[in-house]
């Protein structure tokens, strides 16, 4: 690990300053940021310690849903009744999600904003244009069965690997944060990341400096909530497709539906695609499946993940089945 500056943040505002330098970084539970820097892939001169900033409260909104701070673990997000109660799809993604040591440290923020979980990213002795813009992909032409298969792009084909992130889509979570100014803004966030383009290694459109106070979940949708997660274990292993859905059912049809997937793009990939085909469909398993072919139309295989397509098919047609009550 390379030497850096270590400093405890006094306020909002110091900690935005001190973190618009182009190599200093925030940092909270540190579950991703300290392996990267113990690899050398991320070499912080400057580290801003937020810990000390009062971020770390789940509070009702006045619009009726929650605001959860940006320091909230994992562990106390899941646990939270109001979550459990409402949210309960959120609650099962981040209990899917890495090992209850981890939970305990990673936060709310940090959890959005972790780092692909690609292989090669890893791997300083193979080129990545994440890791080293210019350098190519090493990924497109290699052992690629973790990777993405929808949204990416000949430079970068990494996928996201946040559980929560993907439940956290499926409800219309915001974003909101502030900047070195003292500038406050909300993102949907869905609009939180950057698509690879030609410059995977910039990955969201926070600018250097902002940073995330809190995530705002709208008030609960009706409906049926669920999270699926399919992986190589039982626990401690990220997703090779993970589904929420939060599905509405009247009679024998679908009145409103919301899918996000997990494991197969850069971002929770939130399918228009697949809530269209389901929203007045008949509840049966051919129009879950006529929705997972359209989640799916635009989505390409790289050898290894081609895989992830069907697979991916068949989870939601799963999920849907389970939160409908289809046999």
């Amino acid at each position: 690990m390379k030497p850096f500056r270590y400093e405890r943040a006094g306020s909002l505002a110091s900690a935005c300053a001190s973190a618009t330098e182009p190599t200093a970084k925030f940092i909270a539970g540190g579950t991703n940021l300290l392996d990267l820097m113990k690899l050398q892939i991320e070499t912080p001169t400057h580290l801003v310690d937020i810990g000390p900033l009062p971020l770390a409260e789940i509070e009702e909104s006045a619009e009726g849903g929650l605001r959860i701070g940006a320091r909230v673990t994992n562990s106390a997000l899941a646990a939270d009744m109001r979550v459990r109660r409402r949210y309960p799809v959120l609650s099962q993604a981040i209990l899917a999600g890495a090992s209850a040591q981890l939970r305990n440290k990673a936060t709310t923020g940090g959890n959005l904003l972790q780092r692909t979980r690609c292989s090669y990213f890893y791997d300083t002795t193979k080129p990545c244009n994440k890791r080293m813009p210019g350098s190519g992909c090493a990924a497109l032409g290699g052992l690629n069965r973790m990777n993405a298969v929808i949204g990416v792009s000949s430079d970068c084909i990494a996928a996201h690997g946040s559980d929560m992130a993907v439940a956290m889509a499926a409800l219309d979570a915001r974003v909101e944060t502030v900047a070195a100014d003292g500038v406050t803004r909300t993102i949907p966030i869905d609009a939180l990341y950057r698509p690879p383009g030609n410059t995977p290694h910039i990955e969201t459109v926070l600018a250097p400096g902002e940073l995330i106070q809190s995530v705002v979940l709208p008030p609960p949708p009706p409906g049926q909530q669920l999270y699926r997660k399919v992986r190589d274990r039982a626990s401690f292993a990220f997703a090779l497709v993970s589904v929420a859905v939060v599905v509405t059912r009247e009679d024998d049809r679908v009145r409103a539906a919301r899918v996000a997937f997990g494991g197969i793009s850069y971002k929770p990939w939130r399918s228009a695609e697949a809530e269209a085909a389901l929203i007045g469909a008949t509840v049966t398993r051919a129009s879950f499946d006529a929705a997972g072919r359209a989640a799916l139309r635009d989505a390409r295989g790289y050898g290894y993940n081609d895989f992830k397509i069907p697979l991916a098919r068949r989870t939601l047609r799963a999920a849907l089945a389970d939160a409908t009550g289809v046999i």
